[in-house]
């Protein structure tokens, strides 16, 4: 039967195809034939070739679809944000194209979203010069309007598209937060029946900024009042009652304030002389401020780390003159300066409302009270008036907040203790904060927050199993916590759940949606990402933890570091650890040697890894990847001396830190040709297995997958099959644990079970349906030792290749705190060897490597 002249793409229904929800991106190369004459024929040739592969890459990064191209380009795009950062990128790859040639290469941009009609176009239709795909809708003609309207350079956007690219803008990285957005008013276009709101975007130095030309087929839409006819005869009249208005009343200062935007908080003035309410009432105006979602404090941690970069000592005051400097430094937009005194046998809060950039007073706010029993109240009231005059609706400050003496305490006692404790915290002085946090519990047992902040500082020291008993009881206590502060305590709850890998992610997510700048949150979502595989997830949302104010920010671009290094990204994941290190001030630790060691720097990894060892003696973690290098720069004595230490080191630590180190040891003994006996790595399973079936949530899933490293490690090295006994409680851990990459290591246990049982091909078929999507170095060691026992050489040897050249993967993997770090390191460096030409790993290593995976590797 003769194909119809159309069939329908995946975008519409059997039948007539059914409207979808695009971005569409139209663009126009300006004065393009111009330029093909004044290059000459070859030259423009070139220059175009060159464009189109700007475009390609692009295209590929931003995930668009091309639909036409000419002078100009019409692209699809599933989502807002993608739009955007392809017209931005193309914006600045068409200024370094012009730049090289010594020519203004410029392109007119619209953007828009709206519903459109896509089909393919029959192979008879496209042979006879037809696009592949149609689109058609009124989106595309307005798209086409906002391209014709723009100014060379100039990014247009409708208002539909501007609201979701503004939303999503963040995913851009560190780059959205300097995009400038401008509204152009509202637009007739010829042939659309109602007017269109036009915004422009685009970057510092880049955006032109300026209000489009009418055309012929887009006019703005006037007021008669601001017709030329009347404006002439307004000028005069307005210019009159201007002076005289401005004569008799002077206008009140603004600030420019938006949602999102930051305060600094400038030290209480306490004029009553009653010591208790110092750093009580601070706390508390804080607390209160928080609440919003359209103000952001800078924290006390961010402070600090400005005075710092002031060379100002710790504990400087905060007034007028160092709060305008430390805002003017983190971009801050105003500083707020509370002050509390008794006046007429009253008590007055007032708080000052500063503009950093000139340091005049905005705004001036007071209340009294008459006890200081209604002193919190009080505050309450100020602040939410400071949250008024800076923008917040009424309904939003209503939504967002519950009164102080509901979310923290009624004790001015136990408030000052609890605030103390808040210092010391940003101190580091962990134990000391914690007493101070007791204390106000004491005071006042129903104080939620103050049990939060003895949770905060158990995990601060890596004791999670302590930390569980103060977080229970304030979550048992949500009714007296804040929006804010009761969606973290959930979000922690979750992870001392069952499976926390499947609850808590969601939790961090929702918090990080609500208050967007809350860098724990947005860090804590990409770190549960990362361990799960999700890489551009996780990279996604630390980037935006990694553009904080918070100084903990280093955390966030180490993390984006990692990830780069899995995804095999070493000179963008170095750039990483290098801005890490200079946010922190911290030397280069081992994960910056790790993608050294990856991108082949071996010596000079060893090098930094020594020096890591050398500044923290009784660090044990830093002997997993230096184990793991030694090994690669072929020098087995020293990795196995080294891993040795490591383990020494680790003795008497939990055994989420000590098991891994002793799983690397073993492989280290085992590339060096020892021997150990079985019963060894036996007893450690046996032993991680019994630690993981008591384990809480929060170290379950780690204990899981040591004890699946060393499952792993004895089917590589004894090449024997796991017991069924062995089998079944490791598969009745996983499905307690119900963390996806456990369940992926086991399928891949499971699956080279039947090549060591002597059925390889029934091996093969589970790994793959297995599939590679979890990314694991075992994954793809299983596969190339199933494909060599099946005979299928060449399928082996594509698997050798693609574990040589994927280092950073082996290097960076996180799951079991790293437990299969150094047994992945090795296979690569097994890869390498074969791949380098040498017929048998047997030949070229001791004995002790002829057990790596029970055969030679050829």
């Amino acid at each position: 039967m003769q194909q119809a002249s159309a069939a329908h793409d995946s975008d519409g229904m059997a039948g007539a195809p059914a409207p979808r929800v695009h971005t569409l991106l139209l663009t126009d190369l300006c004065d393009s034939v111009a330029l093909v004459e004044r290059l000459g024929d070859t030259a423009a040739a070139e220059l175009f070739q060159e464009h189109d592969r700007l475009v390609l890459r692009l295209q590929q990064h931003w995930k668009g679809r091309m639909i036409d191209r000419s002078d100009g380009l019409l692209l699809l795009f599933e989502r807002p944000v993608g739009g955007l950062g392809f017209a931005l990128d193309y914006r600045h790859g068409l200024e370094e194209l012009g730049r090289s040639r010594g020519i203004d290469l410029q392109a007119r941009t619209g953007m828009h979203v709206g519903e459109v009609l896509t089909w393919h176009n029959s192979a008879e239709a496209v042979q006879a010069g037809a696009k592949p795909l149609e689109v058609e809708g009124l989106a595309k003609p307005l798209a086409a309007r906002l391209m014709a309207l723009a100014r060379p350079g100039q990014i247009l956007l409708s208002a539909v598209a501007e609201s979701l690219a503004r939303r999503s803008a963040r995913e851009l990285g560190g780059r959205s937060e300097h995009l400038l957005w401008k509204s152009h008013g509202r637009w007739h276009f010829k042939g659309v029946p109602t007017t269109q709101e036009v915004f422009e975007v685009g970057e510092p130095g880049f955006a032109p900024l300026r209000m489009p030309r009418s055309t012929p087929k887009a006019w703005r839409d006037l007021p008669l009042w601001r017709r030329p006819v009347a404006l002439v005869a307004e000028l005069a009249l307005l210019v009159a009652l201007g002076i005289g208005t401005w004569i008799v009343l002077r206008p009140e200062p603004a600030i420019a304030f938006a949602e999102r935007d930051w305060v600094v908080m400038g030290d209480l003035r306490n004029l009553t002389g009653n010591a208790v309410l110092d750093d009580s009432m601070a706390q508390a105006f804080r607390i209160s401020l928080e609440q919003s979602r359209y103000i952001n404090v800078l924290s006390d941690m961010t402070v600090s780390d400005t005075l710092a970069r002031m060379r100002k000592e710790r504990g400087t005051r905060i007034d007028r003159t160092i709060g305008s400097e430390i805002a003017i430094r983190d971009g801050a937009r105003a500083v707020v300066l509370p002050t509390l005194a008794e006046v007429g046998g009253r008590l007055r809060v007032t708080v000052e409302v500063i503009d950093p950039q000139t340091q005049a007073t905005v705004y001036v706010l007071s209340r009294d009270v008459r006890q200081i029993d209604g002193l919190l109240a009080t505050i309450d009231g100020v602040a939410q008036a400071v949250r008024d005059r800076l923008g917040e609706s009424s309904e939003a400050i209503q939504q967002m907040s519950q009164p102080l003496p509901e979310v923290t305490t009624g004790s001015l006692d136990a408030l000052k203790m609890y605030a103390l404790g808040v210092k010391t915290y940003n101190d580091r002085r962990m134990d000391d904060a914690r007493a101070l946090f007791q204390k106000a519990v004491d005071i006042d047992p129903e104080f939620a927050l103050a049990l939060v902040g003895v949770m905060r500082t158990y995990m601060s020291q890596g004791e999670a199993e302590k930390a569980g008993a103060p977080l229970r009881q304030a979550a048992a206590l949500r009714d007296h916590l804040s929006v804010r502060d009761r969606l973290y305590v959930e979000a922690w709850e979750a992870e001392f759940e069952p499976q926390p890998s499947r609850n808590a992610p969601a939790k961090w997510r929702l918090l990080a949606e609500v208050y967007p700048d809350i860098a724990a949150a947005q860090q804590n979502y990409a770190w549960a990402e990362f361990v799960k595989g999700n890489l551009d997830e996780a990279q996604a949302a630390a980037g935006v933890a990694a553009t904080s104010k918070e100084p903990l920010r280093y955390v966030s671009r180490e993390l984006i570091g990692r990830i780069q290094l899995v995804k095999g990204e070493y000179d963008a994941a170095i750039r990483s650890f290098v801005e890490s290190e200079r946010i922190s001030g911290a030397p280069p630790n081992r994960r910056h040697a790790s993608a050294l060691a990856a991108l082949g720097n071996v010596q000079d990894a060893l090098r930094m890894l020594e020096a890591c060892a050398e500044r923290e003696p009784s660090d044990a973690l830093v002997h997993v990847e230096w184990t793991a290098a030694l090994l690669a720069a072929g020098r087995t004595g020293e990795a196995l001396r080294v891993a040795d230490e490591g383990v020494a080191k680790a003795a008497t630590s939990n055994d989420v830190l000590r098991v891994p180190l002793h799983l690397g040891a073993l492989v280290a003994r085992y590339r060096a040709g020892e021997q150990p006996p079985p019963s060894e790595l036996a007893g450690l399973i046996d032993h991680v297995i019994q630690a993981a079936d008591v384990a809480g949530a929060g170290e379950m899933d780690d204990l899981v997958a040591i004890a699946l490293a060393g499952a792993r490690l004895k089917q590589r090295f004894e090449g024997t099959p796991l017991g069924v006994a062995e089998e079944r409680r490791l598969a009745g851990l996983v499905e307690r644990s119900g963390h996806p990459r456990n369940e992926a290591l086991l399928a891949i246990i499971a699956a080279d079970q039947w090549r060591l049982r002597g059925d390889p091909g029934r091996s093969v078929e589970q790994l793959r349906a297995a599939g590679k999507g979890s990314g694991f170095i075992q994954w793809h060691v299983a596969m190339r030792d199933a494909l060599l026992a099946a005979g299928d050489r060449e399928g082996s040897r594509q698997e050798q290749r693609w574990l040589s050249s994927h280092q950073g993967m082996a290097y960076g993997d996180p799951l079991g705190a790293q437990a299969f770090v150094v047994m992945n390191v090795a296979d690569t460096i097994a890869a390498d060897a074969a791949i380098a030409g040498v017929a048998s790993v047997v030949e070229a290593e001791d004995d002790g490597m002829r057990r790596l995976g029970g055969h030679a590797l050829q």
